[in-house]
């Protein structure tokens, strides 16, 4: 095992791969930037090296400088918790190439999985349900773009094959659009993500987004930890998770969620890792696989038992999985609010100071967030300061645990999402489960089509 891990991240995620480590014996790094100075795991850690100024340019997304902090504590492995310098393969590979082990898949796994096409084909090869759609890359002929477009059947969604997080992509709902769509998306993303490829999908009207968690060593051990419903979003930004997904059959999930770990050996993936699908008509296709922690790991981890991020280190080791499939027993249910620094009507950030700050508790309550009192939340990351995990033995006591919990948490000084959340638990489309990824947006009136 590890003596000594760098976290190359910040946040909740940095204060969580932390406190694996520390209960793995683990000696930890900290890096951060000159605006997290003050943070709690900074703090914390065995030791910290401070790698930039705050624009993330100049410190989390900096290569050079992670490897450095690396090399001056003798560190032996990286984590890259999620977000940053995650998913990038350049990344996987200068770690290893500078005598550091990644915690993570291999550059070419990570490669592999980060292109839409290649991702696709690789899951259709081993047996995955995916999105009926051009077979690969659009190439340039648009009498071929139209004809796919008829035997797709519209609505069709146009996808660049680097896009990620909501970008890059186009609805297109008649042939008269087609042409224009797909040659507007080859130039965003051309200028957007350094690759103009793009391919087209059937869009699926009002599907559910459900994901699976797998765990997958390096020795051809794979396993799933079942799914999570994660379609309570925002401009494709998850708000709301839970685990299990609402209403889904338990011979469905342990189908999907073997082909899932099937896919794994396969490709000879290793670590931590999130099949995503859009469900519909009780069918899921295979839309992309994150090759890193989710933000919503906690309610997979409260409902097996499992903690992920200690797999993922074992793994990293070279251990084999602690566990086999039919060890993992499904018990309960679990929720995941993400309190983000935003104004709950507008979505507008909301950085400054923490003047208030109490954290609920009780039964089944985990919160997970780097925060405290008097802590000063920086303008130059994303707005999430924690998550309110809730579990119970049924989804209605996880909800009602959710709701007392929300009506503890105090933060003054900055505005929250907790009035959003708030409202959500009260939702009556909510609380009978199973709402598609539109339904949020319809909610909040975003939707004019």
């Amino acid at each position: 095992m590890f003596e000594k891990i760098l976290i190359a991240n910040r946040g909740e995620i940095a204060l969580r791969i932390q406190r694996a480590c520390r209960e793995m014996g683990i000696k930890t790094v900290a890096v951060y930037s000159e605006a997290d100075a003050e943070a709690k795991y900074v703090r914390l850690a065995d030791e910290s090296v401070c790698i930039g100024p705050a624009p993330s340019a100049k410190s989390y997304l900096h290569i050079p400088a992670i490897i450095a902090a690396a090399e001056v504590t003798d560190a032996e492995a990286i984590h890259p918790g999620y977000g940053f310098l995650s998913e990038n393969a350049g990344f996987a590979e200068q770690v290893e190439s500078s005598g550091f082990v990644f915690i993570g898949p291999r550059a070419e796994t990570i490669r592999l999985m980060g292109d839409k096409v290649s991702a696709k084909d690789a899951m259709k090869a081993a047996g995955v349900p995916v999105v009926p759609g051009s077979e690969g890359a659009l190439g340039d002929d648009p009498d071929e773009w139209l004809k796919m477009g008829r035997e797709v059947g519209y609505p069709v969604i146009i996808k660049a094959a680097g896009g990620g997080g909501g970008r890059g992509m186009r609805v297109v709902h008649t042939e008269a659009h087609l042409i224009q769509s797909v040659q507007l998306t080859q130039g965003e993303a051309g200028a957007a993500f350094g690759n103009p490829v793009v391919y087209m999908e059937k869009f699926l009207g009002n599907p559910r987004h459900i994901e699976f968690q797998v765990l997958s060593d390096s020795l051809g051990n794979a396993i799933h930890l079942g799914e999570r419903d994660c379609s309570m979003q925002r401009r494709h930004q998850k708000v709301l998770e839970e685990a299990p997904a609402p209403g889904l059959d338990p011979k469905l999930r342990n189908k999907v969620g073997e082909r899932c770990a099937e896919a794994c050996r396969k490709i000879g993936y290793r670590g931590a890792g999130t099949f995503e699908f859009l469900y519909e008509d009780g069918e899921f296709f295979f839309i992309e696989m994150n090759t890193r922690v989710q933000v919503e790991h906690p309610v997979t981890e409260l409902i097996t038992g499992v903690d992920i991020v200690q797999e993922s280190i074992r793994i990293a080791a070279g251990l084999a999985l602690a566990n086999k499939q039919k060890d993992i027993q499904f018990r309960g249910h679990a929720l995941e609010c993400r309190i983000n620094a935003e104004d709950p009507a507008t979505f507008m950030p909301s950085p400054g100071r923490i003047t208030l700050y109490h954290a609920p508790g009780g039964p089944g309550v985990r919160v997970d967030s780097h925060v405290y009192q008097n802590y000063y939340v920086p303008s130059h990351y994303d707005s999430m300061i924690g998550k309110l995990i809730t579990y119970g033995a049924t989804r209605e006591q996880a909800i009602a645990r959710m709701r007392i919990a929300l009506s503890e948490m105090v933060v003054e000084g900055i505005k929250t999402n907790i009035p959003l959340h708030q409202d959500l638990l009260v939702d009556q489309a909510f609380l009978e489960g199973g709402v598609s990824i539109h339904y949020l947006e319809n909610k909040l009136g975003m939707n004019k089509h």
